[in-house]
């Protein structure tokens, strides 16, 4: 049988430590795999690479299309941007998937039954990283939700729900408050929900979705989250299982994926022998599923579950009367080889399922909707307080086919009838729309922006309003 090739990386930090103890773990286990390494991370950085990686590292990812990762490194200052984020986005790793798991009583959290999946969209949303100053006292960041990048990440979750046997699916959206992007995600949940009868499905808004996630996480199954809620949440979800060292991740694209520690470098104790190697090896089960190496991936899974069992801890798990064994990484790791073939007797044991198929068909553009110019809001940069001396302003702006129908400043309403109570920064919305029941047309819009240069108005950008299909899809102003 030939061996699956994957691409490793050691990192920074504890990173090399606890990817020695993952790859003697995976040698011992049989698992049929060869490995070329490669170097990512600080010392790349540091080189004068600003992108933390070599265009040879690039080469080795893509042909092999499995890399298993450990926490690097991203140096403070000089502009370094995140290589997890440029790899997620640069591979089309879209979907990150966390198991979070309580292992009581051996590992001590307060939630013994907790046992969910947050499956969280990786590409879009504020991790777009667009962002922009436009005066004084305001800077942007564009939210981007999209419906492909929806789409591919929901049925991914319903499938992950289905080939593993899990019951529900829940979604977390802020859609009461952002209307427009949350809320094409929550539509689309809707949509696909309706294709899989046999999983329930529920939505919460996310501040109390995950409320609920930190006190009663056993009635949750599956979540999935746009890209920010799942960072946040799956954060908060591992370490309420007891430790966020004993999380793996996984990134699955379409030809790529990735796998790794949920956790970081932690340079504070690499060198020292005594890290807990469990996230990345978690990382590295998921990713001999992915590869169908099942047999090595419930061979390792079970022994180290009979690991945590016997009590055999390192120092971040450790506890008086609950661990019998305090040991360094070298030790957990032959611990944990020592019980290869054999099962857990209080926790459960896992028995993965063969040659499990994703039905994932490609994303299909839908046809495109009647689009209507409806308006325009032009975004001004002035210093003043008062909405209604800026009304005024912006009045002569109008013509027959264009007049003002709002100001707001930070989405609220502030003319007409805004509340002298209101705060106001220096960033103000500025709402035309057609005059007497007209249309707009498009070339009012460079007009307007004339005039307003005319009258020594500062438009820092402008955004189009439109009705799709006769429904319009833009915001009002809060208060409206």
């Amino acid at each position: 049988m030939n061996k699956h090739r994957i691409t490793v990386a050691k990192g920074d930090g504890i990173g090399p430590e606890i990817m020695d103890a993952t790859l003697e773990i995976l040698k011992a286990s049989g698992a049929n795999i060869e490995i070329d390494e490669i170097e990512v991370g600080e010392k790349v950085y540091l080189s004068g690479n600003t992108s933390g990686i070599s265009e040879s590292a690039w080469d080795s990812i893509r042909n092999n299309k499995v890399f298993l990762k450990a926490p690097i490194t991203t140096p403070q200052g000089g502009g370094y941007k995140s290589l997890n984020v440029s790899m997620r986005k640069a591979l089309g790793l879209y979907a990150n998937i966390r198991p979070c798991v309580s292992y009581h009583p051996f590992v001590k959290t307060n939630h013994s039954k907790m046992d969910l999946v947050i499956i969280r969209e990786n590409e879009e949303d504020l991790y777009a990283g667009i962002e922009h100053q436009q005066t004084d006292e305001v800077i942007q960041c564009l939210k981007l939700i999209s419906r492909p990048g929806s789409e591919k990440i929901i049925r991914y979750a319903f499938e992950f729900a289905k080939v593993y046997g899990r019951n529900k699916v829940t979604c977390f959206t802020k859609d009461n408050i952002m209307k427009q992007t949350d809320g094409l995600f929550h539509k689309i949940f809707d949509e696909i929900a309706a294709e899989y009868p046999e999983i329930e499905n529920e939505h919460w808004i996310i501040d109390i979705g995950a409320a609920k996630v930190a006190d009663h996480p056993e009635v949750f199954d599956v979540i999935v989250m746009p890209n920010l809620y799942g960072d946040v949440v799956s954060d908060i979800a591992a370490q309420i299982t007891g430790s966020v060292g004993l999380g793996g991740s996984a990134n699955i694209g379409e030809t790529c994926a990735m796998f790794e520690a949920i956790h970081g470098s932690a340079p504070m104790i690499a060198g020292q022998g005594i890290a807990n190697p469990s996230g990345l090896l978690q990382g590295a089960v998921m990713m001999l599923n992915h590869l169908g190496e099942t047999d090595s991936a419930e061979k390792i899974q079970n022994a180290w579950l009979k690991t945590l069992e016997d009590g055999i801890h390192t120092a971040d798990i450790f506890k008086e009367g609950t661990s019998k064994q305090l040991v360094n990484t070298k030790e957990f790791t032959h611990a944990v080889i020592s019980n290869l073939g054999l099962l857990p007797a209080t926790l459960k044991g896992v028995s993965y399922k063969k040659d499990a198929v994703f039905n994932l068909p490609k994303y299909v553009k839908k046809a495109p909707k009647n689009k209507e110019l409806k308006g325009v809001d032009l975004f001004v940069h002035w210093n003043g307080s008062d909405a209604n001396e800026l009304a005024a302003m912006l009045c002569p702006l109008e013509n027959d086919q264009i007049s003002l129908s709002m100001i707001t400043n930070r989405g609220i309403k502030v003319w007409p009838d805004g509340f002298e109570e209101t705060f106001c920064t220096d960033h103000w919305r500025c709402r035309y729309k057609p005059a007497n029941m007209g249309k707009i047309n498009y070339s009012d819009i460079p007009k307007l922006m004339n005039l307003a240069i005319e009258h020594n108005i500062d438009v820092i950008k402008t955004e189009n309003l439109y009705a799709f299909d006769g429904v319009d899809s833009f915001s009002l102003g809060q208060g409206q």
